[in-house]
């Protein structure tokens, strides 16, 4: 077998490869003899035709069978042969493809970047310090019966935070437009569920009142038919209801599974799983930042195939998360592009500091993981065996853990400042940059 690459780009290689004809004829004289033991010919008993018959009937498909599978077995033999390392299927031309003569073909295909991950002590890391005050506990306590409000109807004017029970008919320029009415709808005011104007509106409003307003549709109203417009709207108070908070007490702890201890039970229960978040969101912002540096310091060419094959998984994603009747493919890829192209190219860095580094998943973190995530249940030992009798489920965690000893290492040799800030602070979503 003859072999020659040629570099047509940084990634791209074009193979050409030359099979012997001895070697296609012995594959087409094997295909014929295995068709001989089983074929079916009027006039002669099984396994008893003629070669010359079977040859005859059988050749052409034996040989494009034997053809097709030699590509397949010499392209591989090949790239381990020239030490290369594809990524995604090639691109086969062939060159020569006659009976009698030496088969000869040209693979184009994709190879994986050579590379070592440098730069990690150029990589700024703020690391955040935090801790669940007190005050946290308090504010957390607040948010939680703020959550679990429930409403009664009252015999007074409608305040800011009061729920109204409403009917409401639009009309823009005299004419109902599609949403803009509705029967028994539940609307807290202040809560800028409707647009602009409209709550504010109803402030001061008894039940059984009908006040006519004028709310404002945004300029950058998402129906672009209404946007900047005016509206008048037509609303009928049914009912006025206050908030009430709910108590302290035990039957508000069984809600969220605490039984016991009382109001000290449940502070504990909640700081814990504050502290939980904590830890989790402190983390997730050193990893974005350790990526973003390896990254940075890494600027490295991936395949066009990879890339590819990721946007059509986040096409998936798409559809499976948003529904709809839309196919994946239907998708523009350029809506996708850009993340695609970082998933790929951390995936390859991370890849190599796990082979550089030679690291490998520390049970004894893979064990820890698995009991944190278990803590937030109420049976946590149950949850501790499901996982170590699924498969995928502790692959999944051996990838999370491999994933944060490539940060740990990272951080080894970067240049990481610790800052002290509120647990507010370090909680908060990191705001995803404006786009241009």
């Amino acid at each position: 077998m003859q072999v020659s690459v040629e570099s047509t780009s940084v990634l791209e290689r074009r193979m050409t490869v030359g099979v012997p004809v001895e070697r296609i004829e012995t594959e087409v004289n094997k295909r014929l003899q295995q068709t001989a033991r089983k074929a079916k010919v009027a006039g002669f008993r099984p396994g008893k035709v003629p070669m010359s018959v079977i040859r005859q009937r059988y050749e052409d498909a034996a040989r494009q069978e034997a053809l097709g599978d030699l590509i397949q077995a010499t392209f591989y033999e090949a790239v381990v042969e020239q030490k290369l390392n594809p990524a995604g299927s090639p691109a086969v031309e062939p060159k020569t493809f006659e009976k009698g003569k030496d088969l000869e073909y040209v693979a184009t295909f994709e190879v994986f970047p050579e590379f070592e991950v440098a730069g990690l002590e150029t990589i700024a890391i703020e690391r955040l310090q935090a801790d669940v005050a007190d005050a946290d506990l308090d504010n957390m306590l607040e948010i939680l019966r703020k959550q679990n409000t429930r409403f009664e109807v009252v015999e007074r004017a409608a305040e800011n935070g009061d729920q109204l029970n409403i009917d409401f008919a639009g009309k823009i320029d005299g004419e109902a437009f599609a949403g803009g009415s509705a029967t028994g709808s539940q609307l807290v005011l202040g809560s800028g569920r409707m647009i602009p104007g409209f709550e504010d509106a109803l402030v001061g409003a008894k039940a059984g009142d009908v006040r006519v307003i004028n709310p404002v549709f945004p300029d950058d109203y998402q129906n672009l038919d209404l946007a900047g417009k005016t509206a008048e709207f037509t609303v009928t108070v049914n009912s006025v209801s206050a908030p009430l908070l709910p108590e302290l007490n035990d039957e508000f702890f069984a809600q969220f599974g605490v039984k016991e201890g009382g109001l000290e039970g449940f502070r504990a229960e909640v700081r814990k799983n504050m502290e939980r978040e904590l830890r989790q969101a402190i983390k997730s912002k050193v990893k974005n930042q350790v990526m973003d540096g390896l990254l940075a310091a890494n600027p490295i060419e991936v395949p066009k195939s990879l890339i590819g094959n990721e946007i059509n998984r986040l096409r998936v994603q798409a559809v499976q998360q948003f529904g709809g009747n839309i196919k994946p493919e239907q998708l523009p890829a350029d809506m996708f592009e850009e993340q695609a192209k970082r998933r790929v190219v951390l995936g390859l860095i991370v890849a190599e500091v796990v082979k550089q580094f030679e690291l490998k998943p520390d049970d004894a973190r893979v064990r820890e993981m698995i009991q944190e995530m278990a803590s937030a249940y109420q049976e946590p030992e149950q949850v501790v065996a499901w996982y170590y009798k699924n498969d995928q489920q502790m692959n999944e965690v051996r990838s999370v853990v491999l994933e944060e000893q490539v940060v740990d290492t990272v951080l080894q040799k970067a240049n990481v400042t610790d800052k002290s800030v509120s647990y507010e602070e370090a909680v908060k979503p990191v705001e995803a940059p404006q786009a241009a």
